[in-house]
């Protein structure tokens, strides 16, 4: 994925609605993120992300043409930037989608300023972020049940093939904890975390630590 700039975090904002935009623009742009373009539909925010390379997405899940998760598919398996996926709750259907098309994050599109700057500014570390309202409802549901068409074994794929270490850093990150979070609970650095959630997901087989937290759900490594 691309690295984000030492004081900067440049990003894409892909809505089908101007007027979301203006104002995630505005938002983000105030508080010295540097909006390098908008689309206004996902075949454009893949032509944008690949022209542009920003250090993250605000990619809306519902948009004609090419869909959020479609676009947020083709972004991330090109390695072009991270993906935070803008979403309303009673669109959590889509959700799940996403997660396995490697998005970074979520958020709902009512979130507070604050929130969606922590949250940018995680996913341009490399680190997830989950709405605190989405969060233990997504996880939990998405753990208990299989979504059709998912094709994820409740067994959990390549789980056997975890340290004990990775199964704890597996586990924090179905807590929804950043490396950081991860170093001081396992007393090593936000490096060091970093480094063994890389492994964990390479082992698992998955896109993003979201996917990974939901696989922590499903093996019932985490509460």
């Amino acid at each position: 994925m691309t690295e984000p700039t030492a004081t900067r975090v440049r990003v894409l904002i892909a809505d089908d609605h101007a007027a979301i935009r203006a104002g995630l623009r505005l938002l983000l742009e105030a508080h010295g993120f540097d909006v390098v373009g908008e689309a206004a539909d996902g075949a454009a925010a893949i032509g944008n992300a690949r022209a542009l390379r920003p250090d993250v997405v605000l990619m809306d899940v519902r948009m004609p043409g090419t869909d959020g998760i479609a676009a947020t598919r083709a972004i991330v398996a090109e390695s072009l930037s991270q993906v935070l996926v803008l979403t309303t709750f009673d669109l959590d259907e889509y959700v799940f989608g996403a997660v396995r098309a490697g998005a970074a994050g979520f958020l709902l599109k009512s979130t507070t300023g604050p929130a969606l700057q922590s949250a940018v500014e995680a996913v341009a570390r490399g680190e997830g972020a989950l709405s605190p309202e989405v969060t233990r409802r997504l996880l939990d549901r998405f753990a208990a049940t299989s979504e059709p068409g998912t094709e994820v074994a409740p067994e959990v794929q390549g789980l056997e093939e975890l340290t004990a270490r990775e199964r704890e850093v597996l586990a924090a990150l179905g807590e929804g904890l950043s490396n950081v979070g991860i170093g001081q609970r396992m007393h090593i650095s936000a490096s060091t975390a970093k480094t063994h959630v890389s492994r964990v997901l390479a082992k698992l087989g998955v896109a993003s630590r979201m996917e990974a937290a939901v696989l922590a759900r499903r093996a019932g490594l985490s509460r």
